[in-house]
């Protein structure tokens, strides 16, 4: 059983110095406009390729984040980035973006493509489904567990990364929306602005508290039983931190796998010192959720300045990690001198020097050339073995001897850092495919059947989406002009996958004809059902190129994301009919954790305009510090989606109507069945907005 690879975070080329020379084997780093932490220093362009040489010849690999959304605009230009980096020899590229995924399988075939967290996969069936597609790894979800983690890296053939240490995301990454709809700075723009490390209120409490604020991951502990799951890498997180915390974290995990333990109580100590909030927490890793989880960072800590030094006085000497190599010299009478060196993984290089002269005193011999030989100080090798082959009688200038060396093991570092052979082919074109209409048909999505009435099927919606386990109880569906739709989980996992299959196959027999995929994973899942599959809001829809991909994976429509702009919309070729969302509270976050059960317990809530035979389903609200009041819906699995605190109104407003969009949403969640129905018919008429309403990212769009 081989160790996982240690990675690195590398927000600045000392952090990259400190993680290399504390013992990373990769570390991952921005570089350019398009990576999830566009607010870390990163690294220019001379810094970005010097990086590369400088862990390359360490044997120390490099991995480039281009993990964020990007518009048809900005694909381009994060090609040109990617092709760059490419060159340069770049190890692997971390993407979110479909369309940037496509882009690199078709124009960077050889080029290794990790699947992001970003991308939110965490069950076998995503995960599989992007090794298909050509990721050589995969990131997995924070929140999987050992168990799903096992099951993953069993069923999938690709390389599977986890996150072992660092900050938790309380929103499955790739699926917050808060950031961006309370402040316009996106977290799937790498701008996120950390609004769940902010107080809150709950259901109208004066009492603020951080019910958001999850402790730092800590698996410090479970190394070994991660590495028996399979798990190839284990990532830290930090590219916004200090590199005296890179350094820390990096030597102590390094240690750990090295010598196959776990951490002293000084070294777990040294961890919470560096940083933490509250402590750690290792729940998701073993299965558990609950307010045990949470904790924050009080406000002026001070550092911790003793150990932050001693990492800093150890990584700034650059002299850790050394490359051992082996060193054969020949000083030969008649003959250019000649130094070969080797290293462990194969590389081997020769370089000659001057002719010897014949000694006027003393003669050169072996030991000489070895001590001169071996003086490696202030390069990133050290020597292992030196062998000598000298005649008698025969002399050579130490500065000779010094200069083959420096000329051998530049030539090696040299070697090591050679860019790889890799194909690259011209930008494919689209197909001309244009699924624009005139105008766009009205679809609804509720919470409940309950919302489906009489009143709104007698308006003739062109689709309905239900949540698939809202039809698991239901034995026939109303009648009306309309197409019945399963909006799938957007959060699952294995282990629900048999009862999901047969919830679907219910749902066909009732009268569902068409399948609503807001995931990688959902394909395998519909997959040979027959059912008609359009993808949600889930899957990021940001460019012309995503709908591409998605249409090649059997896609009849797609939703759009609301992160972008009314122009945005209309200018994307609609490979696909494209639909957007024009009504509702948009959704902020999914959480792992039930919120209502951390806070009060689960209960039915009597006066519930929609009653459900899940306790926390019941409503209950955020507050923040402006008074904005967020609700609180229960999803499959026990699950919270943290929903807007105002809804999307743009019925008095023409603009979507003319974006060639196929279908426009109203997505209903916290409104009584009467209210559903008098929506849609505004809509249709054109009413005016309520007292309260927003109008969204459509005109003022995101960071």
């Amino acid at each position: 059983m081989s160790a996982p690879e240690l990675l690195s975070p590398a927000g600045s080329p000392e952090s990259l110095r400190a993680a290399v020379q504390s013992g990373a084997d990769a570390v991952y780093l921005g570089w350019g406009d398009f990576n999830a932490r566009r607010s870390a220093k990163n690294f220019s362009d001379e810094e970005f390729a010097e990086a590369l040489v400088y862990c390359h010849v360490r044997g120390v690999r490099v991995f480039l984040t281009l993990n964020t959304l990007l518009t048809d605009r900005e694909l381009p230009r994060a090609l040109e980035t990617a092709r760059t980096a490419c060159r340069l020899g770049v190890d692997a590229i971390l993407v979110q973006d479909w369309g940037l995924f496509d882009l690199l399988r078709r124009a960077l075939p050889d080029q290794p493509v990790h699947a992001s967290t970003q991308m939110s996969i965490f069950t076998s069936g995503g995960a599989a489904e992007a090794a298909a597609d050509g990721c050589e790894r995969v990131v997995i979800a924070r929140e999987c567990s050992g168990e799903d983690t096992t099951q993953i890296c069993r069923s999938c053939d690709a390389e599977v990364e986890v996150f072992a240490h660092g900050a938790l995301c309380m929103c499955y990454s790739g699926q917050c929306a808060m950031s961006a709809v309370v402040g316009s700075r996106s977290g799937n723009r790498g701008r996120c602005a950390q609004p769940c490390r902010l107080p809150y209120g709950f259901d109208g409490l004066a009492k603020k508290q951080y019910p958001l604020s999850l402790k730092d991951n800590c698996l410090a502990n479970r190394l070994g039983e991660m590495a028996e799951s399979g798990v190839n890498c284990l990532k830290l997180e930090g590219r916004m931190k200090r590199p005296e915390y890179v350094a820390v974290i990096t030597r102590i995990y390094a240690r750990l796998l090295e010598e196959h333990r776990k951490p002293t109580a000084a070294e777990q100590a040294e961890l919470e010192l560096a940083f933490s909030r509250s402590g750690f927490t290792d729940f998701y890793w073993t299965g558990k959720r609950g307010a045990a989880m949470f904790g924050t960072r009080p406000e002026n800590i001070p550092e911790p300045k003793e150990l932050f030094e001693a990492a800093k006085a150890a990584y700034e000497k650059d002299d850790a990690r050394t490359v051992p190599v082996d060193l054969s010299c020949a000083i030969e009478a008649g003959q250019p001198c000649r130094l070969t060196a080797s290293d462990k993984d194969g590389h081997t290089v020769t370089v000659t020097g001057p002719v010897p002269e014949a000694a006027r005193s003393r003669s050169l011999d072996g030991a000489d050339v070895e001590a001169r030989l071996r003086k490696t100080g202030g390069t990133a090798f050290r020597c292992d073995t030196v062998v000598t082959l000298v005649d008698d009688g025969l002399s050579l200038p130490a500065s000779a001897i010094n200069a083959l060396r420096r000329d051998a093991l530049s030539a090696l570092a040299d070697a090591r850092s050679a860019v790889p052979v890799r194909r690259e082919a011209d930008i494919p074109a689209l197909p001309d495919i244009d699924c624009s209409e005139s105008s766009p048909r009205f679809t609804v999505s509720v919470a409940s059947l309950v919302q489906v009435t009489e009143e709104l099927l007698a308006q003739s919606p062109a689709r309905i989406y239900v949540p698939l386990e809202e039809l698991a109880d239901c034995t026939a569906l109303p009648a009306g002009d309309t197409e019945w739709c399963a909006i799938l989980p957007r959060v699952w996992r294995d282990r629900d996958e048999p009862e999901l299959k047969a919830m679907l196959t219910h749902a066909q027999s009732i009268g569902v004809t068409a399948a609503l995929l807001g995931n990688l994973g959902h394909f395998p899942l519909v997959r040979d059902t027959g059912l008609a599959l359009y993808g949600d809001y889930g899957l990021n829809v940001f460019n012309s190129r995503s709908l591409n991909y998605l249409r090649g994976k059997g896609l009849d429509s797609a939703c759009l994301s609301f992160e972008l702009r009314f122009a945005q919309l209309r200018d994307m070729q609609k490979i696909l009919p494209a639909e957007a969302i024009v009504y509702g509270r948009l959704p902020l976050m999914i959480t792992e954790n039930c919120l209502v059960q951390n806070q009060c317990g689960c209960r039915v809530d009597r006066n519930s305009p929609i009653p459900d035979r899940a306790p926390c389903r019941s409503i209950h609200t955020l507050q923040d510090r402006t008074g904005a009041a967020f609700p609180l819906t229960g999803v499959y699995g026990h699950r919270t989606e943290v929903q807007n605190s105002r809804v999307l109104w743009l019925a008095d407003r023409p603009d979507w109507k003319h974006l060639g969009l196929a279908y426009a949403r109203l997505r209903f969640t916290t409104e009584s069945p009467a209210e559903c129905a008098a929506v849609l018919r505004a809509y249709q008429t054109g009413a005016k907005a309520p007292a309260e309403f927003t109008r969204g990212l459509y005109e003022r769009g995101v960071e």
